[in-house]
């Protein structure tokens, strides 16, 4: 059988398995269906939403209003009806309740009414499991180890702090976008300086009793929609380049900034602000308030974003890591990078060759004094290896260009904008082409032009040295001679020397010595 044909090269031996999640939150309602194998690898395969609002008015008469219970009825018969269609049982449909509902007199009331009309087992989480949720999705999706996570809905805030990854105190604020908005912000004009003032005081006097949180650390992960819209937004304002929020960080002046833009507008308006969504525009100038305060008080630096939101944390918690003691992958990164090359049917046994071929080299190099890494080159480098084959599931041809989309399109939970840009034109440039940043300068630091084509042109290395895809070379050196580079390689086995034809031949006839020659600036000479 083809190691095409089947995940069967990531040595997968069950069968793909799905469930629903969905997420009543007190501003939008999303149902998100994940297809996955435990422990192993995952994906977001579908997703509904509808921006419900069914905590509007709830501060101010603590019930949920008979026209918000209307929208959340319709809204959930649409998607029992999804879920039946797409042969959801039961069993494999989570749905939770977020703030508006656990807090409304009348939310019990209103889901034992979904229940009958839609046949769906709604849990209202307790503000504790909903705050232990969002540190569960921020911490899988980042590479968080000492700080606090935020996770900010229409009702409420979740604050956790994380000491070596592991969650501590845990609270649950009534600092929702939604309540704030009602409370302070009700409007269809631009906010006065006094109205911004009376928000920030609420939120500074809110978070008083939070002790711990500026001796958390000095990171703060952020989950959900409102966070995403800011980080979208600053980037735009960045003139940044576009392949996603995950991993940006929006730094408190620049979230300073955005409030002031946003304050200027009328709510109306603030939907069209470039990276808002028109469903949020209405209430994110209270959730970028709260933020800000949460950053004054705690003394970050910036809120690092994340495209996960509560979902993932359930998922990740009731499905994909249920079998472990605590649902955490031991690296958030390695975790990324795996996920995606088996998503895709890379070659795995292929792939973690590659890189391990990739990396004797690069060490070789940074041994010998011919290179001075940058930080986290390294670790780049074996996740372009790791990545390099993806766009095989779209062909062969011009496989490399279409690897670059699909990384530059995944999230890479771990990895910010300006990694993942550096993955994607690493792996653009493994087989051919003189490697450079192209649009994705817009992300890139100084020196990561230069960082790009040495590890491009070490991955063409290893990438001919694996030509049989038969593992035949066990190691990979580069030394230094005279004016030259002598490349060392050991055969798999002792009197395997043989086996070599096929990678000296790879690497003679196409390992490009002319682009490694300009990019280190020695000749390469196969010793």
């Amino acid at each position: 059988m083809s190691w095409r044909v089947t995940r069967a090269a990531a040595r997968i031996e069950e069968p793909d398995r799905q469930v629903a999640v969905i997420d009543l939150g007190s501003n939008s309602w999303r149902l998100v269906v994940f297809t996955f194998a435990p422990g192993v690898w995952w994906r977001r395969t579908d997703e509904l939403y509808e921006t419900v609002r069914i905590g509007a008015g709830l501060g101010e008469t603590g019930r949920l209003s008979e026209a918000a219970m209307q929208r959340g009825l319709e809204t959930l018969g649409v998607f029992a009806r999804f879920c039946a269609s797409s042969g959801l049982d039961p069993s494999q449909v989570h749905a939770v309740a977020t703030s508006a509902i656990r807090d409304a007199s009348n939310g019990v009331e209103f889901v034992h009414a979904a229940e009958r009309e839609t046949d769906l087992k709604i849990e209202i989480l307790s503000e504790e499991e909903e705050a232990r949720l969002g540190y569960v999705a921020a911490v899988n999706t980042s590479t968080l180890r000492e700080g606090a996570a935020l996770e900010i809905g229409g009702g409420s805030m979740q604050l956790i702090e994380v000491s070596n990854r592991r969650a501590g105190s845990l609270r649950s604020l009534a600092l929702g976008a939604v309540r704030l908005t009602e409370r302070f912000l009700p409007d269809d004009k631009p906010a006065r300086k006094k109205e911004l003032e009376r928000v920030r005081t609420h939120v500074r006097e809110s978070l008083a009793e939070l002790t711990w949180l500026p001796q958390s650390g000095d990171r703060l992960v952020g989950i959900g929609g409102a966070v995403r819209n800011l980080a979208a937004a600053a980037q735009v304002a960045a003139g940044q380049v576009d392949i996603g929020a995950q991993g940006f960080v929006l730094e408190r002046q620049t979230l300073g900034e955005l409030v002031t833009e946003l304050a200027a507008l009328a709510p109306n308006e603030r939907g069209s602000f470039p990276g808002v969504k028109p469903g949020r525009g209405d209430i994110i100038l209270a959730a970028a308030l709260a933020i800000e305060g949460v950053l004054d008080f705690g003394d970050f630096h910036g809120v690092e974003a994340t495209e996960a939101g509560l979902r993932e944390g359930l998922f990740f918690a009731r499905d994909m890591l249920a079998a472990q003691p605590e649902p955490l992958f031991d690296d958030v990164r390695v975790a990324a990078v795996r996920n995606l090359a088996i998503q895709y049917e890379s070659d795995v046994r292929h792939v973690e060759h590659v890189a391990m071929l990739a990396l004797q080299m690069f060490d070789s190099l940074v041994d010998g004094g011919l290179i001075d890494p940058s930080p986290s080159e390294r670790e780049l480098l074996w996740a372009a290896s790791m990545l390099h084959d993806v766009g095989m599931t779209i062909s062969y041809d011009d496989h490399h260009k279409h690897s670059r989309y699909l990384i530059v399109s995944a999230e890479l939970p771990g990895f910010d904008p300006r990694e993942r840009a550096l993955i994607a034109q690493i792996s653009r440039y493994h087989r051919k082409g003189a490697p450079k940043l192209g649009e994705m300068a817009t992300l890139a630091a100084p020196g990561d032009e230069e960082l790009v084509a040495r590890c491009a042109v070490i991955l063409r290395l290893a990438e001919h040295l694996e030509r049989g895809r038969d593992q035949s070379v066990r190691r990979a050196r580069l030394r230094a001679n005279g004016h030259g580079v002598d490349l060392h390689l050991d055969a798999a086995g002792a009197d395997d020397a043989g086996d070599l034809v096929l990678p000296r031949w790879s690497v003679e006839r196409y390992g490009d010595g002319e682009a490694f020659e300009r990019v280190f600036g020695r000749r390469l000479v196969i010793g």
